[in-house]
Parts: C-alpha cells; sequence; structure tokens
C-alpha cells in the first residue's frame, strides 16, 4: 500500500432540495440534519478512505441547485474527477432535468476527455413514500447516457450512501488505469512513429 494519499475531486449536482449537502454530511460526518437548508454557492468536505490498498482522500464539492447561484458554483467544476448526478426519487422534475446537469457540468468543467468522464447517479430518498421515478426507468438512463452506475440512496437512513461515494472513487481510479494503461501500451519507434493501440469498447 502506497503512503501518498491521492486527492479526488468530487461534485455533487442536481436540483435545489434534492439530498445532496444531506448525502455528503451522512458520509463524511455520519450525521442527518432534518432541518437542514439549502446550500448558497458552493462547500466541500473531505473524507480519507483506503479503496484497493490506495489511500484516497476524498474532497466532496456540494453545489447550490437554484439557477439564481449558476455563476457562484460553475467555477468549481474545473479539476473535478467525477461527478455525482443526484435526483430525488419522489420529484420527477428532478429526475428530467438530469440531463441538464449534465450538459452544464461539461460545457464548464473543461474535461480532457469527455467520453470517459466517470458520472455516478444517485436517486435519493428512497424512505420517503409517493415515488414518481422507478428504478428500471432510472436506470436505463443511466444505460442511455454512459453506461452511468446507478445507486438508490437515502441520508436518512443512510442506504448506499458509502457505497455509492465508494463507486465514484472505483470509478475515477477505473478511468486512470485505463489512460496509464493506453500510455504505457503506445510505444515510439527509432524512426519516430507512434503506434497507438487500437481501442476497444468497454
Amino acid at each position: 500500500m502506497s503512503g501518498k494519499s491521492l486527492l479526488l475531486k468530487v461534485i455533487l449536482l442536481g436540483d435545489g432540495g434534492v439530498g445532496k449537502s444531506s448525502l455528503m454530511n451522512r458520509y463524511v460526518t455520519d450525521r442527518f440534519d432534518s432541518q437542514s437548508f439549502h446550500t448558497i454557492g458552493v462547500e466541500f468536505l473531505n473524507r480519507d478512505l483506503e479503496v484497493d490498498g490506495r489511500l484516497v482522500t476524498l474532497q466532496i464539492w456540494d453545489t447550490a441547485g437554484q439557477e439564481r447561484f449558476k455563476s457562484l458554483r460553475t467555477p468549481f467544476y474545473r479539476g473535478a474527477d467525477c461527478c455525482l448526478l443526484t435526483f430525488a426519487v419522489d420529484d420527477l422534475h428532478s429526475f428530467q432535468n438530469l440531463v441538464s446537469w449534465k450538459k452544464e457540468f461539461m460545457f464548464y468543467s473543461d474535461v480532457r476527455d469527455p467520453e470517459r468522464f466517470p458520472f455516478v447517479v444517485l436517486g435519493n430518498k428512497v424512505d420517503k413514500e409517493g415515488r414518481e421515478v422507478g428504478e428500471d426507468e432510472a436506470r436505463a438512463w443511466c444505460e442511455e447516457n454512459g453506461c452511468c452506475p446507478y445507486f438508490e440512496t437515502s441520508a436518512k437512513d443512510d442506504t448506499n450512501v458509502g457505497v455509492a461515494f465508494e463507486a465514484a472513487v472505483l470509478e475515477v481510479l477505473a478511468a486512470e488505469d485505463q489512460i496509464d494503461h493506453t500510455l504505457l501500451s503506445s510505444t515510439i519507434d527509432l524512426h519516430g512513429n507512434r503506434k497507438v493501440p487500437r481501442s476497444s469498447c468497454c
């Protein structure tokens, strides 16, 4: 195990009120506050963990979901390693807005390889009644939008919260390993002609 910790920046995105702050606080502090207020701008918390023998410092950025805070949140997208697109299963509108959130992130984050950038989708508030988005519907959306991993979560009941954040870390590490493998597999001959291996569909 390496002694040096890898810093990973993860962004939580989604409509206001879907529980992004609650998810972050549940994961980092193991607390849930039913009286929490909407985030203004951005805030972040760190958590250290070990994944596959690697030390990781997960820096989780919680962003304000309201449109009026767009100019405050978008500068913080740059440098992100993963994005957690979040909706509430009892709010169909928040689910329908995932497309807009993904587009906004891709526009402002300036990621170097948009096709391989890791997204994870969270359907939060599974503890609540009056569900408006089915699990099959959410999984179908994920399949159509880059085969994103999908988790149904509850910050209140601590359902799948840790699993979801750790899945985000695994997605980042898998993407980095793929890039490293591509770089190591590329060769340069004595005449300077670079040979790049053929890419394969995952």
